[in-house]
């Protein structure tokens, strides 16, 4: 049997009388990819917000790698490695790309950053970074300033600096948010090639995106799941059709 790397079990979550988390139960299986669908104000964001430790739930339970964090800060749940993109990045817009990398590499290995004009030279750092920018599709923009990266290139930095924490798991709200067509099909592939390596939690839109690059799918609608189940099943699932997927045809 797959091990279950993350796992959630009626969580619940209240803002005034509404149930933006309402009794959710979540099974994330090792080195998958698993995506979290659901039309606006379903409650996904706020799900991966509790998940991240940056909103306490107010019922339910949530286990990661074995242990419960239910309660613990996003420090403590990012130390145990559950990494939530934009909350472990912390991008100097002026430094090269290579530098952004290598600080995230140094401070997974609980260095201080006040050495670290000396240090960024260290292979030590350096060629893990790079190889975290190859998985990203970033090997070529090693000495390019960040603030000249497209906003395409600043997402795969981000998961670059968040894979250099060495986590067992990412957890990703919209990466191809603001994309145009082509950086979205290069999110893709980047996120492709993490597949199988490394387990993810994948909130996106795009529906071609969840469904080129998802094991298995989890649909919310007003907080609650309304189905889990692979791609296949989710496409065929009437109940899915008729609340999220057939009202985007329904547009189109």
């Amino acid at each position: 049997m797959t091990e279950i790397v993350l796992k959630v079990e009626a969580l619940e979550k209240s803002f005034g009388g509404v149930h933006a988390t309402d009794n959710v139960d979540l099974d994330v299986h090792k080195n998958e990819i698993h995506a979290i669908i659901g039309p606006n104000g379903a409650g996904k964001t706020t799900l991966i917000s509790q998940l991240a430790g940056a909103l306490m739930c107010d019922e339910g339970h949530i286990a990661f790698a074995g242990s419960d964090i239910t309660r613990l800060s996003p420090h403590k749940r990012s130390q145990l490695g559950l990494a939530r993109s934009f909350q472990i990045t912390s991008v100097f817009l002026n430094m090269p790309v290579l530098t952004n990398v290598s600080l995230a590499v140094q401070s997974r290995q609980g260095h201080s950053y006040r050495f670290w004009k000396s240090s960024l030279n260290d292979p030590a750092l350096t060629e893990p970074a790079k190889a975290m920018l190859e998985k990203v599709n970033l090997s070529g923009r090693h000495d390019a300033i960040c603030r000249e990266l497209s906003h395409g290139e600043h997402r795969q930095l981000e998961i670059a600096m968040a894979l250099a924490t060495e986590p067992t798991m990412l957890l990703l709200d919209e990466p191809m948010a603001g994309m145009g067509p082509e950086e979205s099909h290069r999110m893709i592939d980047t996120l492709k090639q993490l597949k199988g390596d490394m387990t993810i939690l994948l909130i996106e839109h795009d529906m071609d995106a969840v469904f080129a690059l998802a094991d298995r799918v989890t649909v919310l609608v007003y907080g609650r799941v309304i189905a889990s189940g692979t791609p296949d099943e989710i496409r065929n699932n009437e109940d899915v059709r008729h609340a999220y997927l057939g009202e985007e045809t329904g547009n189109a």
